[in-house]
């Protein structure tokens, strides 16, 4: 998709469709009412009709509206205008996109940017039109032998802008809402992709592939061998029952100065999660191809990073690991010793992902970092407690939990903070090991991240459950590249660039 802007009177557009908006109850925007007036009433007798009543979400495509230079008009109800808020905006957005991909229409100049949206500028506008649109318009057909194709899709689109001096500040939407964009159509990519395709080694060579586009980038790939050389014992046991090698790739973007102290990115990156000796339920195991979000946001993040150019320098460890049953998979009641040398009871294989990744939260160490963020389908108890609508957040450090809040509610990537007290440590505790990898029912979200925490005591750091955000089940089922929108907009904020957004 192309996307540009302009700024522009809508009688002088000459495109394959002008797109205007039209507020509830048949109230004409200001767009939609200069139109009305080149057009001598035409569209203001339509609505008196009650062919559009100005409703969220609804359509009235016009072919040939008197002495209008496109060859359509689209009016988009967009509700009560004091109503008009960021949700609703991006629904509208989304309908919008899918009505012209399916009428023909190649190209089209839309004005719903300049729609009023309570506490929001033209750059978020923009910004959120582009990614609201590309998401849209995603589909994850590679692996399907009969592709369906849309005759005429969208191919161009042009947001227009109030006045010419705000033209600059569409263009970085553009550029920011492409990247991020990216970004999470990698991730998804990957985080779709079946298992049998999808495994550790898969994941290393997107990370290659990655280094290959970008020359800012590098990576580096712990196998087997040298996780036993650093005594990720934690890590190795839970890989031991399949057949697929556990590979972490990390993934290096320069692009501060050499020495300056980097963020770092973990994404748990379980392949497929069998839940290995205390085997799943079968009833939706299908999904757990999907328990490698936190790696797929982690790859998809570094593509953004890399796109934007960032002037910082970042890591991102993607933890691939596969859990699987078998003759040498890790059993309950083992005692494994992390590369921290720390022990841990394991009371169940299902709660492998906090043991893979406390010895990647180990490993980092050797970064001096300045913050450490791991991102992970961690536990379902994240799901009970926000559903599909918040990733958890738990953090040892306030200011970095604010820091994530607030990029949170500016990308509309949302969060929720939960604690992290000192009480829950508690429920860890083991007769034969210095504790356990499960806490019980209560509170399974906080003491997953108490058990991670433990790992963290060196650097600040913050914990993002997305295990009811990373992906949607049922017919549409599939992953939403989220947390990329926070992760990017959390960077942006610590840049130059935060001014333009």
């Amino acid at each position: 998709m192309e996307f540009s802007v302009k700024s522009g009177s809508p009688e002088k557009q000459r495109s394959a469709c002008i797109v205007v908006g039209v507020y509830e109850p048949r109230r004409l925007s200001p767009v939609a009412e200069q139109l009305d007036e080149i057009s001598e009433g035409y569209i203001s007798s339509l609505l008196r009709r009650g062919d559009l009543e100005g409703k969220p979400g609804q359509m009235l495509l016009l072919h040939h509206v008197p002495n209008i230079l496109s060859e359509r008009v689209l009016l988009v109800g967009c509700g009560k205008e004091r109503e008009l808020n960021e949700r609703q905006y991006r629904q509208i957005i989304d309908k919008t996109i899918k009505t012209l991909n399916e009428t023909g229409s190649m190209e089209a100049v839309c004005f719903l940017t300049e729609l009023h949206v309570k506490g929001r500028d033209t750059y978020w506008k923009v910004r959120h039109a582009v990614e609201t649109t590309q998401d849209g318009l995603y589909n994850f057909d590679q692996l399907k032998s009969r592709k369906g194709e849309t005759r005429r899709p969208l191919r161009k689109i042009v947001f227009n802008v109030p006045t010419r001096r705000e033209l600059s500040v569409g263009e970085d939407a553009i550029r920011h809402g492409l990247a991020i964009s990216s970004g999470m159509s990698l991730c998804k990519d990957v985080a779709n992709m079946p298992p049998n395709i999808c495994n550790p080694a898969y994941l290393a060579e997107e990370a290659k592939k990655l280094a290959n586009d970008h020359k800012n980038v590098s990576v580096d790939i712990v196998d087997e061998a040298k996780m036993k050389e650093l005594g990720m014992n934690s890590y190795l046991a839970v890989g031991r029952g399949s057949e697929n090698e556990s590979i972490m790739s990390v993934i290096n973007y320069q692009g501060g100065k050499s020495g300056d102290a980097p963020i770092v990115f973990v994404g748990k990156g379980l392949t497929f999660d069998s839940g290995g000796i205390s085997i799943k339920p079968a009833d939706g195991m299908d999904e757990m191809k999907y328990d490698m979000g936190g790696a797929a946001g982690v790859l998809g993040l570094m593509k953004s990073i890399a796109e934007l150019q960032l002037p910082m320098n970042i890591v991102g460890v993607l933890a691939g690991c596969e859990n699987m049953p078998g003759s040498r998979a890790y059993r309950p009641g083992d005692i494994l010793t992390t590369m921290s040398g720390q022990t841990v009871e394991v009371l169940n294989t299902d709660a492998e992902g906090r043991l893979v990744l406390c010895d990647a939260l180990s490993y980092v160490e050797r970064f001096n970092p300045d913050v450490v963020i791991d991102l992970a389908t961690l536990t379902g108890a994240c799901v009970i407690a926000l559903g599909r609508h918040a990733t958890g957040l738990l953090s040892s450090h306030n200011p970095l939990a604010h820091e994530l809040l607030n990029a949170s509610e500016q990308s509309g990537d949302r969060a929720w903070r939960m604690p992290l007290w000192e009480e829950y440590q508690d429920q860890l505790d083991s007769p034969f090991a210095d504790f356990s990898n499960l806490g019980g029912r209560e509170a399974g979200t906080i003491t997953a991240a108490c058990f991670l925490s433990r790992f963290t005591k060196k650097y600040n750091w913050a914990h993002l459950d997305i295990a009811g955000t990373a992906w949607r089940s049922g017919k549409n089922k599939g992953s939403t590249g989220r947390p990329v929108p926070m992760l990017t907009q959390y960077l942006l904020n610590k840049t130059d660039l935060a001014d333009e957004s």
